[in-house]
């Protein structure tokens, strides 16, 4: 009999949130390395280099990977002789472990979860509840897997009901073209086989708390059709030629992870969820002994990556940009950003277009300005703002022809792809549109100078900011003339792969 004590499992919930904020696990920082060093695509080169600079950065200040600090998955195995010293349920243990996690003072975490999501959505303010997994095993131990899981990737989750004589490969292949770059590759695919539709969910959910071990599995060859599939996969995938950040290139997924159960004859659930660039998780043990020990790794796991910035690199000022300027830029093209910009995503924008349609004058002057989809963490110390790294774009395409027409905005800053009706309004205003790396949030912000709240501060973290920048790279990944590179780039990658295919047949 083991009883394990509930203040055990709160500190130990709280410490590994903590950790896993701000340390990648180095099965993952060698996976980009490798992916890093065998890569041809400048742009997918240089969006790696970032998101190792930013995570060795990470480790050594312990602040946050990315700048969404996750909803909070966890995976609980309670054996059987397990008995608990608390007067709690072991779901408001978890649920405190997340508060203190998100609420400690000297690494502040950034809360994004909302109750009531179909109403008020209204911040809790502490990142609580978790989502709980709990099984009960044989056995006289705990055992705990926490992750922080961002919405970009999250909201790419997909589930199909298949026939049983259809190719989960083929389904794969199709899908992840679909997802576009919001997930922020490269990453981890997480699959679920079987059972039934939400079984299929939650097991491709946990596969992503494993390892990354796919050139292992390639090196001594697959033992079963579970394996078999992994390899078959992550070739299928990585020779789409999305690659990193989904500028093109050789690497998109670093591992494919499958879980597989019994099903019905007439039946192939297969569910497909992503993890991102700020791949989060780690798992500990409770013996009844006190709380989890997690060993921080060494910085020297860390490779020396520099990234350097070249020739044709552009410095621009945005408080003197015009419009003709911006038309000088090509797609792929990497940019410096100095100067103020703005800030404002989902829920600013949904204000700022209500108030244009009430012929409400808005709180900030766009017009001839950019505008960064961001929702900051919390500064601590010295910091002018805490990580900052880009939001998914695409949530704010059917914002974009108002925001453009009504306001005289330049220029929008965000992550990943734009969508058809997004990209057509930049081109009709000769607008442009800027990437950022997902997954390299910490170094973001330390191109921001000075952050300062100017409207909607009852928004919190979704508040419109006033950055001022030094040297703020980004990509031009859609230009005046809407040329995105996130179609054009994977396009050339993976004519490429195809011949290279070719070739060595």
């Amino acid at each position: 009999m083991t009883i394990i004590r509930g203040d055990d499992l709160i500190a130990s919930v709280a410490d590994a949130l903590q950790f896993i904020s701000y340390y990648h696990p180095i099965d993952f920082v060698n996976a980009v390395h490798e992916a890093y060093k065998r890569e041809e695509s400048q742009a997918a080169k240089d969006s790696m280099a970032q998101i190792l600079i930013n995570s060795k950065m990470c480790a050594e200040g312990k602040r946050p990977l990315c700048q969404d600090t996750g909803i909070v998955t966890v995976f609980l195995k309670v054996g059987m002789n397990v008995q608990w010293d608390t007067d709690k349920s072991v779901s408001d243990l978890v649920n405190e472990g997340v508060r203190q996690a998100y609420l400690l003072p000297d690494n502040v975490l950034r809360a994004s979860i909302l109750a009531d999501p179909a109403g008020a959505r209204k911040n809790t303010k502490d990142n609580t509840p978790a989502v709980i997994h709990m099984e009960i095993v044989p056995g006289d131990t705990l055992e705990v897997h926490v992750a922080a899981k961002g919405g970009g990737s999250e909201n790419k989750s997909k589930l199909a009901m298949l026939n049983p004589s259809d190719s989960i490969v083929d389904w794969v292949k199709k899908t992840v073209p679909t997802m576009g770059a919001g997930w922020c590759p490269p990453g981890m695919l997480g699959i679920g086989i079987g059972g039934t539709a939400e079984k299929a969910m939650v097991m491709a959910k946990e596969s992503l708390m494993e390892p990354i071990d796919i050139h292992e599995l390639k090196a001594r060859g697959p033992q079963n059709r579970i394996e078999e599939l992994r390899l078959e996969i992550f070739e299928a995938v990585n020779n789409l030629g999305i690659g990193a950040q989904g500028l093109g290139g050789l690497t998109t997924v670093l591992d494919v992870k499958i879980m597989d159960y019994p099903t019905h004859a007439a039946s192939l659930p297969v569910a497909l969820i992503p993890n991102c660039a700020a791949t989060r998780h780690a798992h500990f043990v409770l013996d009844g002994s006190g709380p989890a020990d997690l060993v921080p790794p060494s910085l020297d796991d860390w490779p020396e990556i520099a990234w350097e910035v070249g020739d044709s690199v552009r410095r621009v000022n945005l408080n003197e940009i015009t419009p003709e300027e911006v038309k000088t830029w090509a797609p792929g093209e990497t940019i410096l950003l100095n100067g103020k910009m703005l800030t404002g995503r989902d829920a600013a924008h949904k204000k700022m277009i209500e108030m244009l349609k009430n012929g409400e004058e808005l709180p900030v002057d766009m017009a001839g300005r950019f505008i960064y989809y961001v929702g900051p963490v919390d500064p601590v110390r010295d910091e002018a703002v805490g990580p900052a790294g880009p939001t998914t774009s695409t949530r704010m395409d059917k914002f974009t022809h108002t925001m453009l027409a009504e306001t005289g905005l330049l220029g929008m800053i965000g992550k990943a792809e734009r969508g058809p009706i997004a990209i057509e309004a930049i081109k009709e205003f000769g607008a442009v549109y800027l990437m950022a790396v997902g997954g390299a949030a910490y170094l973001v912000s330390k191109a921001i100078q000075k952050a300062e709240v100017v409207a909607f501060p009852e928004l919190g973290m979704e508040a419109i900011y006033e950055f001022d920048v030094v040297d703020m790279p980004v990509t031009v990944a859609v230009d005046s003339k809407g040329t995105s590179v996130h179609i054009t780039g994977p396009a050339e990658w993976k004519a490429k792969i195809e011949a290279q295919i070719l070739e060595i047949k």
